[in-house]
Parts: C-alpha cells; structure tokens; sequence
C-alpha cells in the first residue's frame, strides 16, 4: 500500500478483501459442518492506524499485532484501541517486553516458557487489566498421542516459529492457572513445508487433552490466510488473518 493513497479508496480495498475472507470463513464452516464460524482477527502489524480504524468502521472487533514497539505506539500512544475492540499480541515475545503488552493487549497467544507468566502477570496487574493468555505450542517436530494420553515427539523441541514441546505444555498450564492470568487454550503456526490439516489435527488433540485438566481452556487460535480452511475444519476458534485483507507488507524504515 502507497503511503499517499486517498483514504476512501484505501477504505474500499479493504472491505472488499475483508469480504473476500469473511465469506472464506463462512464456506470452511458450512463445509465442516460447524454452526458458528470462528473469531477473525485481523492482524495489522506494518500497517498504519488508519488502517485499524478503517477495519473497525468495516465491523472488525479483533486485531492484532506482533511487535510490542509499533504496537505501543499504534495502540497505547495513539489515544488506545478503538472502543469495543479486542487487542491480541500475536509475535513472539520477549520476557522484558512483557510488562509493555500487558498496558495494550487483552489477549497474548504467544506464552510458550513459564518466565513470560510471571512477566505478564506482573504488568496485567500493575495495569489493573484482565489478561487472557494462549500457550503457544511447536508443531515443528513430528508427534503423536501415544495409547496412554501422554504426547510423543522426536527431536529437539526448538523451532524457528516459537513454541514450547508439546510435553511441557502440562507444566505451562498449571503456572498459568495459579496466576491471576487467564488461560485460553492453545496457539500453533502450521510448519512451513508440512501439511497444515495433519498440524492442526494434532493442535485439537492437544487442546482435546488440555481441556481434560483445564476445561476453560477452550480457544484454539490456528490459520493464516494460507491455511485457514483447514484450520476450520479442525476447530480452530481463532483465525488469524493479515495478509489476504491488507495486502502485502509495506517496506520496512
């Protein structure tokens, strides 16, 4: 997008591509058999807040960011969020951005080590804010269920999109759960070159096995704009979408 591009034309692409996904969503729901569609939200990061206000005047009530920095200023310098919108952080996060997204976040889907409960608590609760939180799981790694519940997976737990082993995921919940932070449910990116149904059939068996311990725990926030078909076929209740409604990234200052 041009910087110098007249705002109602601006206004006019975005509601036609927001259209374009939203009757996406609607499609992937009817054919998974599904009588509500999942959340959009919209993700805005490297886009102005012109933008963000043109999405909330197109009815968008969930958005998204992944850099503290340009999120702090579009969200929490630039007069708040719009009334009656829901602010999710999305990236990865580091331990010392912790407090600065708890004064503009209501929702964080990128909790995946125990340090970032404490730092997250602490800011939500200096804010006087309710924080909602999603752990964020690595599908990198090959895994399955095993015959008695317990996860299996090879190889090292690390990988380049973030997210805890799916074997820690136990231990995660239960720092979330004695914090005065809320737990959502689960959060995955689907791996570069593996296919994104089989990725998001483990996701809902994990968010199937996290709810046995913690039945609030009910969001599963999975889908882009490349894969969000088979992320609503396997029950994703969070989409995440920035580029099929804003268009490619602007160049980066």
């Amino acid at each position: 997008m041009s910087d110098d591009m007249d705002p109602e034309r601006r206004r006019a692409e975005l509601a036609e591509r927001l259209e374009e996904v939203r009757a996406r969503i609607a499609a992937a729901t009817a054919d998974a058999g599904r009588d509500e569609p999942p959340t959009l939200v919209v993700i805005t990061k490297h886009f102005p807040r012109a933008d963000l206000d043109h999405l909330v005047d197109l009815g968008v009530r969930d958005v998204g960011e992944n850099r503290e920095q340009e999120a702090s200023a579009k969200l929490a310098e630039a007069g708040g969020p719009p009334p009656g919108v829901r602010t999710h952080f999305v990236g990865q996060l580091q331990s010392k951005k912790t407090g600065a997204v708890a004064r503009w976040a209501d929702v964080v889907h990128s909790v995946d080590r125990g340090k970032l409960v404490g730092g997250l608590a602490r800011g939500a609760e200096a804010a006087g804010r309710e924080l909602t939180v999603l752990l964020q799981v690595n599908l990198d790694e090959p895994g399955h269920l095993g015959a008695a519940g317990a996860v299996e997976v090879s190889g090292a737990s690390g990988a380049t999109r973030g997210g805890a082993a799916p074997e820690d995921l136990p231990d995660l919940a239960a720092q979330v759960a004695r914090s005065p932070l809320r737990l959502g449910g689960l959060m995955a990116v689907a791996p570069r070159d593996g296919d994104p149904d089989e990725a998001f059939a483990r996701l809902a068996e994990l968010s199937a096995r996290l709810q046995q311990e913690h039945p609030e725990a009910t969001w599963i926030s999975a889908g882009m704009s490349g894969d969000l078909e088979a992320a609503v076929r396997h029950g994703a209740t969070h989409l995440r979408v920035g580029t099929a409604i804003l268009g490619s990234r602007p160049p980066q200052r």
